[in-house]
C-alpha cells in the first residue's frame, strides 16, 4: 500500500499544529502524574507554558483533551500498521504480524502510566468505532493485509477475521503493557501475542481435534479385532 502524499502546511498551521502537540504532551504528563481527578486546564496549560486562552483556542474542556489524547493513540497505531505495510514486499504474514505487535507493545510501554488512566479509567472518552476515522482506518488495514496474505491463512470470512485479530492485539497488547505477568520478558509477550494471531488465523477451529480422531480410527479397529 502506497502511502499518498499529503499537502504542505504553511507556517500558521505548523505553528498551531505545534502548539496542539504541545499541549496534548502537556495533557499525557498531567494526566500520568495526577490521574483524571487531579487534571485541571490551568494544570495542563502552565505545564504546556500556554496560556489557558489558547489552550481554549483548540479544546473546549478537559474531557475533549481526552478524547484527543484517544485519537492521538490510535493514529500512532496507524502510523505502525502503515509502516510495517510498506517496508519489505517480500514478509511473511507472521513476519508483518510480529513487527506489529512488536510495535505496539513498544508504544504502549513508553507511557504505561498514561495508557492505564486512559485504558482503565476513561474508556468512554474513546470515540465509537464507527465516528473514529483512524479506527475505521486502522480496520481498512488490517484487512488490506489479511487479504494480500489470503494464502497463508484457513479463515474464509475475513472481515470477520480482522475484527478478531484486531480484538487479540489489543487486548493482549495491552494487558501485558499494563499489567505484565511476573517472570516473563518482553519478548516472549510479544511471541504469545503473535502465537495467539496466528493460531486463530491458522486453522479453523476444530479442524485439529477432527484429524486426531480420523487418524486414531484404524488403531481402534485394530485392537478391536486383535480382542476378537
Amino acid at each position: 500500500m502506497t502511502a499518498i502524499p499529503q499537502p504542505r502546511k504553511s507556517p500558521r498551521q505548523l505553528r498551531s499544529q505545534h502548539t496542539v502537540d504541545t499541549i496534548l504532551q502537556a495533557t499525557a504528563r498531567v494526566l500520568a502524574t495526577h490521574g483524571y481527578a487531579g487534571t485541571n486546564t490551568n494544570l495542563i496549560a502552565e505545564t504546556a507554558g500556554v496560556s489557558v486562552g489558547s489552550l481554549y483556542q483548540y479544546f473546549p474542556n478537559k474531557n475533549a483533551l481526552i478524547a484527543a489524547l484517544h485519537n492521538r493513540h490510535d493514529n500512532e497505531m496507524l502510523d505502525v500498521i502503515d509502516g510495517v505495510l510498506n517496508s519489505n514486499p517480500a514478509a511473511t504474514l507472521q513476519e508483518r504480524v510480529a513487527a506489529i505487535v512488536q510495535a505496539m507493545l513498544h508504544a504502549h510501554l513508553l507511557e504505561p502510566a498514561l495508557h492505564r488512566v486512559l485504558e482503565r479509567e476513561f474508556p468512554l472518552f474513546d470515540l465509537p468505532r464507527e465516528h473514529s476515522l483512524a479506527d475505521q482506518d486502522i480496520h481498512r488495514r488490517m484487512r488490506h493485509l489479511l487479504e494480500l496474505h489470503r494464502d497463508e491463512i484457513a479463515q474464509q470470512d475475513r472481515d470477520l477475521a480482522t475484527y478478531v485479530v484486531l480484538r487479540i492485539m489489543e487486548s493482549l497488547v495491552h494487558a501485558a503493557a499494563l499489567e505484565p505477568p511476573a517472570g516473563f520478558s518482553t519478548q516472549k509477550l510479544e511471541r504469545a501475542v503473535v502465537d495467539a494471531v496466528m493460531g486463530y488465523l491458522g486453522a479453523p477451529a476444530g479442524a485439529a481435534p477432527r484429524k486426531a480422531a480420523r487418524a486414531a480410527s484404524p488403531a481402534k479397529k485394530t485392537q478391536a479385532a486383535r480382542a476378537r
